[in-house]
């Protein structure tokens, strides 16, 4: 029997792929749980059209993702945090990097900013992931307040 899976299934197959699978495995488990649905003609045609709306609509979003990359990397962000003889007191971490970002003009969700917490006065760079095949690399310095 073949099945759209609708979501991906480990083991099985990944979103929108057409899949074939025991008629049991399809009646009892996919299908009931909202993970495929049959695969019919019809189906199979409204399928490749998603597919082909979908993959025009990606390509626009990897373009941005890629153009607002280059925007964020060539920032140059100095965060200002109190410090005696180097040492940080607390720490600098993704909410402070994201809030910098945002003052630049570029909304960036501290969730998608890979940083370790910092402690030190120094030069830093911090990963932003803006899309799946998308990161930017940020150089960031962390000065001591005056």
């Amino acid at each position: 029997m073949q099945v759209i899976l609708k979501k991906d299934v480990e083991n099985l197959g990944y979103a929108n792929d057409i899949v074939s699978v025991k008629p049991g495995y399809a009646n009892n488990y996919l299908l009931p749980q909202g993970l495929a649905t049959v695969a019919t003609e019809s189906a199979k045609k409204v399928l490749a059209e998603n597919i082909k709306q979908r993959a025009h609509k990606e390509a626009k979003i990897l373009a941005d993702a890629k153009e607002l990359a280059a925007k964020i990397e060539a920032f140059a962000i100095v965060i200002s945090a109190k410090a005696e003889e180097g040492r940080i007191f607390g720490s600098v971490t993704s909410t402070d990097l994201a809030e910098a970002i945002a003052a630049k003009g570029v909304e960036v969700d501290r969730k998608n900013i890979t940083v370790e917490p910092i402690k030190q006065v120094g030069e830093y760079e911090a990963v932003v992931k803006l899309h799946k095949d998308v990161k930017a690399t940020i150089h960031f310095s962390v000065v001591a307040a005056e």
